[in-house]
């Protein structure tokens, strides 16, 4: 049985190192890597004021542990929540800087869930990492080779990937956008991310349900599986879908996620999921229907 036990985990390990080759979770082009002249991925901008925070998402937060300080850990639920707030705060469309700290800590999150979700977490930094460097460089052209750009000048705060749709319509304006063959735009990076978005949420989402018939909760490795046949699945080769099977088997158990949130229990966890699953719908539903108006939900 150990040596059993010992056979699947190694065949796993090869198979998530063989998924992170081909980008398994984020299948695209390659991207800029952290450590790279663009780095870091996780601290670009310093010494900003806070975007004004949608306060609908804050609503009964007083008591509610997403909101709370997790000492001891990187991922802090409280700080995603006040970067998803930030998004929102201009109507109908997502602001591409708060967006993108989002996933800083989504990335966070995922790299607390073990060695195999980190594979592909260092996917997701390159994709962020690409954004921000697009947006660069799409200043930079237009200060016409001026040197000596502060963070406030940067593409994300005043120029065109300022907000989803300005990106959008810009890269559209600009032909940057292949939609019957691959670019490294910004509008295709967006998508991947989107798409690994929904995955995160449903996974949270799982978390939050009651147990079957027989009081016996869904595993995170079962709920995983279920999410990825929903967000990610339609867009990979049938190869990689068999092969994710095994992927989902190294997640850790139901608790190692509640405490990422602070809590110990069920009951807890529920309420504090549930306003980070609510921030998290909203976010992806105002980038669904940009990229749905724009018909790019199956850029290639």
């Amino acid at each position: 049985m150990r040596r059993n036990r010992l056979r699947v985990l190694v065949t796993a390990t090869i198979l998530a190192l063989m998924l992170f080759i081909s980008s398994f979770w984020l299948p695209q082009g390659g991207g800029p890597v952290c450590g790279s002249e663009w780095h870091p991925c996780l601290t670009f901008y310093e010494n900003k004021p806070e975007p004004k925070v949608d306060e609908t998402l804050w609503e009964g937060s007083d008591l509610n542990p997403a909101f709370r300080e997790c000492p001891g850990q990187s991922f802090q639920s409280s700080v995603l929540m006040r970067h998803l707030g930030a998004c929102l705060s201009e109507e109908g469309d997502v602001l591409m800087e708060s967006y993108l700290q989002s996933w800083d800590q989504l990335i966070l999150f995922m790299e607390s869930l073990g060695t195999m979700v980190s594979f592909f977490s260092h996917k997701v930094k390159d994709k962020v990492a690409l954004i921000r460097q697009l947006s660069v460089k799409q200043t930079a052209g237009e200060d016409h080779g001026q040197h000596g750009l502060t963070p406030e000048a940067y593409g994300l705060r005043q120029g065109v990937y300022r907000t989803v749709r300005s990106m959008v319509e810009a890269e559209l304006k600009q032909g940057l956008v292949g939609f019957s063959f691959r670019t490294e735009s910004g509008c295709r990076t967006l998508l991947r991310l989107h798409r690994s978005l929904l995955w995160v949420k449903l996974v949270l989402q799982g978390l939050t349900e009651d147990p079957d018939q027989n009081g016996v909760y869904k595993t995170p490795g079962e709920i995983g599986r279920e999410a990825y046949s929903v967000a990610l699945a339609p867009h990979h080769s049938w190869f990689l879908q068999r092969a994710a099977e095994l992927v989902f088997v190294a997640l850790p158990e139901r608790k190692y996620f509640f405490q990422q949130v602070c809590v110990n229990s069920q009951s807890e966890a529920v309420p504090a999921l549930r306003i980070i699953i609510r921030a998290l719908t909203r976010v992806h539903e105002r980038t669904q229907v940009i990229l749905e108006h724009h018909r790019m939900l199956l850029l290639p």
